[in-house]
């Protein structure tokens, strides 16, 4: 490797060419059988997912969006209520809240993890929400709008602190659907339970995303609600089909949101090697954090001591993003924005009456993260040449950080490479 040769962002080549034979077997035998819409492909992948994910059922879907926008129907949320989250996240995560006929609410992350801020969360509803004394919901004192749950995102890997979201869960009445689509296998020490515990099996639900670029990613979209709720699960899989109880017989308003046949068995060969990505994962963001550590000018992940993050990316945060950025570029390093707009200052959003300044932290968060490449086939090479680019750059500017945006179209997006 030369100092030349380029850094892609991701590699999905290689992976898919090292199982090419197993992920062809898939599409061979589904050729073979006709069984290209549920059938045993699907339950057999269900099965496992639910088993690493320790919790009792799995349903797969299309997508993590509909496995959002189904967790929270098949939780309870309904049209009208609020739901509380985070704007620094990718869009689905409130598409699902909006499709659901709900309405999100926000409070601002912790500047540490980039995850929701429990002070701030707790601080939310505490003072603009209150508990009817007649029904013993919650419900906005501005509005009058119940609001029924919680949805915390598990953003770059990281689980949120799930011991505090659950104990205000408890305290308000609220339901605890997690946003896992960036966090499969991540785990976060459970205080309740004097144990460690999956993404996925401490909420009431958890909705995960398998386009391609996950830690467990599919060749095209797919998703899966997981619970140990029966009555969650079922109605998930009724969601997923048009609302059928059975076969012709709708008990309920539904959607077409199916994991593909095909897809499941792929997803199902991945599985078995998910652990040990994972654990390429950690020990690439260790070798970053060793590289990149010394460095005052670069701001490196934050891993809370009661969490392990698998690391799905791995953001830096620099006062001059956007020029590291180009200087990247122009060395052949490809590098993400995850995300350069919070959502409350997107367009789509604009309706929900939110204004710069609302939510200062990732406002600022926005203007300064940067995603290095991190993926399981990633080199020590690779992350030490692009460790010593960034520290390059990094000791050798002076002045005011102020400048242009970089061009568009050298990068990869999160929209681009990282939806739900």
């Amino acid at each position: 490797m030369t100092a030349n040769t380029p850094v892609p962002f991701l590699d999905l080549v290689t992976q898919h060419r090292r199982m090419e034979t197993e992920l062809v077997a898939v599409f061979s035998d589904a050729l073979r059988s006709a069984r290209f819409i549920g059938g045993p492909a699907v339950e057999k992948f269900e099965t496992n997912f639910a088993a690493f994910c320790t919790t009792r059922f799995c349903a797969g879907v299309a997508s993590g969006t509909d496995a959002l926008r189904f967790a929270l129907i098949a939780a309870g949320v309904n049209p009208g209520d609020g739901v509380i989250t985070v704007p620094n996240t990718f869009a689905a995560t409130v598409e699902a809240i909006l499709q659901a006929g709900a309405s999100p609410a926000f409070v601002d992350v912790d500047e540490k993890s980039c995850n929701m801020d429990m002070e701030r969360l707790a601080h939310y509803l505490d003072t603009r929400c209150m508990l009817e004394k007649s029904s013993g919901r919650l419900v906005h004192r501005e509005s009058g709008r119940p609001v029924t749950a919680v949805l915390p995102v598990h953003l770059y890997g990281q689980m949120v602190d799930m011991d505090a979201i659950l104990d205000l869960a408890e305290q308000y009445n609220l339901l605890v659907i997690e946003d896992a689509c960036q966090a499969h296998g991540a785990e976060h020490f459970s205080r309740r339970e004097n144990r460690w515990k999956k993404a996925g099996s401490l909420g009431d639900a958890a909705a995960f995303s398998f386009y391609p670029g996950k830690n467990l990613g599919g060749c095209g979209d797919g998703g899966a609600v997981v619970t140990s709720d029966a009555r969650i699960a079922r109605t998930v899989t009724m969601l997923r089909e048009h609302g059928q109880a059975e076969k012709h017989y709708h008990d309920i308003h539904g959607y077409t949101g199916r994991l593909d046949a095909i897809m499941a068995g792929l997803l199902d060969v991945k599985l078995a090697h998910l652990e040990e990505w994972n654990q390429v994962r950690r020990r690439h963001a260790q070798h970053y954090r060793r590289l990149l550590g010394a460095s005052e000018s670069v701001g490196t992940p934050d891993e809370a001591p009661w969490a392990r993050s698998v690391y799905h990316l791995y953001v830096i945060r620099s006062a001059r993003r956007d020029a590291l950025q180009r200087h990247l570029h122009q060395r052949g390093i490809a590098s993400g924005l995850h995300y350069p707009i919070p959502l409350h200052l997107q367009k789509a959003y604009g309706s929900l009456g939110y204004k710069e300044g609302d939510f200062p932290v990732s406002e600022r968060l926005a203007k300064e993260i940067l995603s290095l490449p991190m993926y399981p086939e990633l080199h020590s090479e690779q992350i030490a040449r692009v460790s010593e680019e960034v520290i390059h750059f990094s000791e050798s500017q002076t002045g005011p950080a102020t400048e242009a945006p970089p061009p568009r179209g050298h990068e990869h997006r999160g929209s681009a490479i990282f939806p739900i």
